[in-house]
């Protein structure tokens, strides 16, 4: 039983474009060369593939009328946002029809009574943040692609640098608006806090990777903007001390907002990438932690009891960063990490396991040992808070045929060793195309099977984002 990955789809003809056009206009109906280039792969680009068509939506009412069409025509269609991803899942592996949401761009509606903020899936992470903050609320979910939109962090479920203390997008989704693959439009969740009102399907949406529905609508939850954030730069002379000292910290109850752990390889790259000076450099690793509050002596009071700890555990110092301008210093440095070790290389993929905290400094040191092994550039850093890790293996000058063979074995060996360490795939990039195979070989067919016949129960046809997560 499972879905129907073998699906033969039909080719887009000049039927399908005029019915495009005549519900959507012209000027909203891209074919052949004048599809950007851009639309074929997402931020990695190890997996191209161009679509038929692309189109540009703007109300739930259009998306449904072309899932329908194309549900009845047997049209694979794939749904996407700013194509920010790293693991293809916005990839139209199959062709078909691309619907582009970044149109469907509205707040709709901010409600200071329950706390929520209404929006359309092509919102912008950072727009959100910068509306609500206005308002003295806060949206707590912080991944570091700040211009992804909230329909692919939903679609991801997203986490990022606080998850530490606030949890992750999945934890903020309060309702939903989607359009199923027969073109049907269902409503999920609402503005109510609590809800057990049968099986939760946003919370199985959330996550998805767009192969159950496209979502047009989102109801996020808020929370009153804390008044003050200081950070915390500590160095230490191995990354193993540092992340050593993570449990401790979460032990400690003065649980900070955020707690990164870089190595000066990383920093060094950033460094050169933004063409500004990191406030320290001289030590082989750091954690990056931060700590909110409503008052500077309650933030004070947490993370002196935190800089006892880490100095117990060998800190060489600790760097307070309490103005905005050293705050920004050191966050801006951290949020072009990705960039930044892209721009050292030709190419190169990414492994965002996540393993138990206890285990992250031996997950790192094992990486370490397989760039000996393999003679591959390999770096990392990530949220020690929560375990999840970005791990990059770079190309540099290797020869296509060595870079895939080496690659794929430097990953065989990674994911092995996570699901050793009882650590799991993926800690908010997701599945898509790249990374299915290491899912299989950890979930079992039992898993597998149950993923598979979900799929079928909302795509009968498989005609959403195929060939995708579980197929």
């Amino acid at each position: 039983m499972g879905c129907n990955c073998t699906t033969e789809y039909k080719k887009i003809d000049a039927k399908d474009i005029d019915f495009l056009i005549n519900l959507l206009g012209a000027d909203r109906v891209f074919t052949g060369s004048d599809i950007s280039e851009d639309f074929s792969h997402d931020e990695l680009g190890g997996i191209s593939k161009m679509p038929e068509a692309v189109v540009e939506v703007l109300s739930t009412e259009e998306v449904a009328a072309i899932m329908t069409y194309a549900y009845e025509n047997n049209l694979p269609v794939v749904a996407r946002g700013s194509g920010t991803g790293l693991v293809g899942a916005s990839v139209p592996i199959f062709g078909g029809i691309m619907i582009n949401l970044t149109k469907m761009n509205r707040i709709l509606e901010l409600d200071e009574e329950n706390l929520t903020l209404t929006v359309e899936p092509g919102v912008l992470l950072m727009e959100i943040g910068k509306f609500v903050e206005e308002h003295d609320l806060f949206y707590p979910p912080d991944p570091g692609e700040k211009s992804a939109t909230i329909g692919g962090n939903i679609n991801t479920n997203a986490g990022g640098m606080r998850a530490v203390k606030y949890g992750v997008t999945r934890d903020y989704v309060r309702g939903l608006t989607i359009v199923l693959p027969t073109g049907k439009v269902i409503e999920v969740g609402g503005k109510v806090v609590k809800n057990s009102s049968g099986y939760s399907i946003k919370d199985l949406i959330c996550g998805s990777e767009g192969t159950l529905g496209i979502i047009t609508k989102a109801v996020l939850k808020l929370l009153p903007l804390p008044k003050k954030a200081i950070s915390l730069l500590i160095p230490f002379s191995t990354l193993e001390m540092a992340i050593n000292t993570v449990p401790k910290i979460i032990k400690s109850k003065s649980i900070p907002t955020a707690i990164e752990f870089m190595q000066r390889e990383v920093i060094l790259a950033a460094e050169e990438f933004l063409g500004k000076k990191f406030p320290d450099n001289s030590s082989n690793a750091y954690l990056l932690l931060t700590f909110d509050g409503n008052s500077k002596e309650d933030i004070e009071k947490d993370y002196d009891r935190v800089a006892k700890i880490c100095f117990d555990e060998g800190a060489l110092d600790v760097y307070i960063s309490d103005t905005d301008e050293r705050k920004e210093a050191v966050w801006s440095a951290r949020g072009a990490f990705l960039e930044a070790v892209k721009a050292t290389t030709t190419e190169m993929d990414e492994c965002d396991v996540v393993v138990p905290r206890n285990k992250v400094a031996e997950f790192v040191k094992y990486t370490d040992e397989l760039q000996e092994q393999f003679g591959v550039r390999i770096r990392s850093f990530g949220h020690a808070g929560d375990g999840n890790l970005h791990v990059y293996v770079l190309k540099d000058h290797l020869s296509q045929g060595e870079w895939q063979k080496k690659l794929s074995a430097v990953f065989t060996c990674m994911y092995k060793k996570a699901f050793e360490l009882d650590g799991l795939v993926s800690g908010e990039h997701g599945i898509g195309y790249a990374k299915k195979t290491y899912l299989f070989g950890q979930i079992g067919e039992d898993y597998l099977s149950l993923m598979r016949n979900i799929k079928l129960a909302f795509d009968p046809k498989n005609i959403l984002n195929p060939g995708k997560v579980c197929q």
